[in-house]
């Protein structure tokens, strides 16, 4: 059975990470008591049609949520493997998404609380297990589109080997992905944005990609840069990461980083890993 524990910040997105879940597959429980989740674990495992499973367990338990780490070595002791998935955004995107829905945070108990001392606590309440989480999934600047997307890779079951690596391009004047394990810049290549016919494409267009490349500067960085990654990889998977997000970025996230980052995802296929690719300020 694949047994998934999802935990995260409130406002993070597990309602829409769930929906993804059972879009591919997953039997899904939302807000399971943690120290019910070994013995929901034990009732399911070998039982047809539960092969694929995921539990919501968070804060809203209030003080029993720390039981979560006891119920984690249950698990453990009972054999039965799991994923634990932490879904994470920062305090600005949280607090703006409590107040365009007008709902209130599971750790405010009255008027007087605030939700920015909330949000702070829960961090605190939370900081354990996502330090212990198998996957990350960061998504201040995800659309719900792009969140079902990247949970969807995450658990297709392709690929060959044990590591699922997203690629993604960004543009630095929209931020850095908080969530990214390697980051690359790729600012110094020449840039499509100033040849007219190019500007309003993308890295997804054979001209803009064949532009980028058509340069001995932008060959000699990628030969390099999958050298670098071809060395990084199997390290990762010996340390056990169960994920590794790849990140690229260019100023604007529209040309080159799209370009670099299609081209580790298709060497990634290549080389057996289960693999995705995103590129979230393609249309910004």
């Amino acid at each position: 059975m694949e047994f998934v524990i999802i935990t995260g910040m409130s406002g993070a997105g597990k309602s829409c990470v769930v929906n993804s879940l059972e879009d591919v597959g997953f039997f899904c429980v939302d807000n399971l008591p943690a120290k019910l989740i070994p013995v929901f674990a034990q009732l399911l495992s070998g039982t047809q049609g539960h092969d694929r499973v995921a539990v919501v367990t968070d804060v809203r338990a209030g003080k029993a949520f720390s039981e979560l780490f006891e119920a984690l070595d249950e698990l453990k002791e009972l054999q039965l493997g799991y994923k634990l998935v932490f879904i994470d955004a920062n305090d600005e995107t949280l607090l703006n998404r409590f107040k365009e829905t007008k709902r209130r945070h599971p750790l405010v108990r009255d008027k007087y609380d605030s939700v920015s001392n909330a949000i702070a606590t829960e961090r605190k309440m939370l900081e354990k297990a996502k330090s212990m989480a198998d996957y990350l999934l960061e998504t201040s600047n995800l659309s719900a589109i792009q969140c079902r997307v990247r949970v969807a890779s995450m658990f297709s079951g392709s690929g060959d080997r044990s590591m699922h690596i997203h690629c993604m391009s960004f543009g630095f004047k929209h931020g850095i992905p908080n969530d990214a394990d390697f980051v690359f810049d790729v600012r110094f290549l020449p840039n499509p944005f100033y040849i007219p016919e190019l500007k309003h494409l993308t890295g997804l267009d054979k001209a803009v990609s064949e532009y980028v490349m058509s340069f001995e500067e932008s060959k000699d960085y990628e030969k390099k840069l999958l050298s670098l990654v071809d060395c990084s990889l199997p390290l990762c998977v010996k340390e056990g990461r169960s994920q590794l997000i790849v990140a690229v970025g260019c100023t604007g996230g529209h040309h080159r980083s799209v370009t670099f980052a299609e081209i580790l995802y298709n060497h990634f296929k290549e080389k057996g890993y289960s693999s995705s690719v995103s590129h979230r300020d393609i249309l910004k």
